[in-house]
């Protein structure tokens, strides 16, 4: 007969601590890594961190004055630093060494236009579209946009975190909301705007990418509301020179589904993934 196993059982605890034992040491400049916008970063340069950050590093991952964090903040590249003080509502850390240089040229990820989801799905929006590498985040309102109010500093946070969580040197733009019809005004024409249509005169989403990567064209992707783009939204945009529709496939996907996949593709065919 097998018995239950005791949650008890000291030899859980005498486990756990072999494997922690026989964990692979941490990698250089291995530490809880922060965005720290407002920093300049330099070898012998001081750091004052957020009161949330200081919070974060004392209150949740347990860290005070000698420990090791990871700093970046967009423009400086990637730096490792010693923390020098820790208190419930500050803290400082000092620059010792550079891990990545910033690269020279300018961060040209795609860009993702979206109309506003509710609060769940557009969270999920935002951290997955940053780890594929956006470049800039666009709410777009449409004809069958039912959120209307973007909360852009609850988005730019969610783009921090992800941020930090996988190791990109910069950190996406939010963009104030746009209205559709408003967009071809201020578009900038070397940007190719794929439209990611559910019905229509479009194409197969793969073909465009690929396409695009040969003339290394840089890109963005609109991602309609849940009840997708109208029509008639859809034929105006149709029009504009910089615009090409295409489609994911036979099934009808969530708008954040949509992005992700979408992005995924992009990324594969014709961004950093190749």
């Amino acid at each position: 007969m097998t018995l239950p196993d005791d949650p008890h059982d000291p030899r859980d605890s005498d486990l756990s601590a072999t494997l922690d034992a026989l964990a692979p040491a941490p990698p250089a400049g291995h530490g809880p890594r922060l965005y720290v916008a407002d920093a300049a970063l330099s070898e012998g340069g001081t750091v004052t961190l957020a009161a949330p950050q200081a919070h974060y590093l004392r209150a949740v991952m347990r860290r005070g004055p000698g420990d090791t964090v990871v700093l970046f903040n967009g423009q400086d590249g990637e730096w490792r630093a010693v923390l020098e003080t820790v208190a419930k509502a500050s803290a400082t850390a000092r620059c010792v060494a550079c891990l990545r240089p910033q690269p020279a040229t300018e961060d040209d990820g795609p860009w993702l236009l979206f109309a506003p989801l509710k609060r769940g799905p557009v969270d999920v929006l935002a951290e997955k579209a940053t780890e594929l590498g956006v470049a800039r985040l666009q709410p777009v309102l449409t004809r069958f946009t039912t959120a209307a109010r973007v909360n852009a500093a609850r988005l730019q946070a969610h783009a921090i975190e992800a941020s930090e969580q996988c190791r990109r040197l910069t950190v996406p733009t939010v963009a104030d909301p746009v209205a559709l019809a408003h967009l071809p005004a201020a578009w900038p024409a070397e940007r190719r705007l794929f439209v990611l249509a559910e019905h229509g005169r479009a194409g197969p989403a793969a073909a465009a990418f690929a396409a695009a990567a040969r003339d290394e064209t840089p890109a963005a992707l609109l991602v309609g509301p849940e009840g997708g783009l109208a029509d008639s939204e859809l034929d105006a945009l149709g029009h504009l020179p910089f615009v090409t529709p295409v489609r994911l496939g036979p099934r009808v996907l969530r708008a954040e589904t949509a992005a992700i996949a979408g992005l995924t593709l992009w990324q594969a065919l014709a961004g950093d993934w190749r």
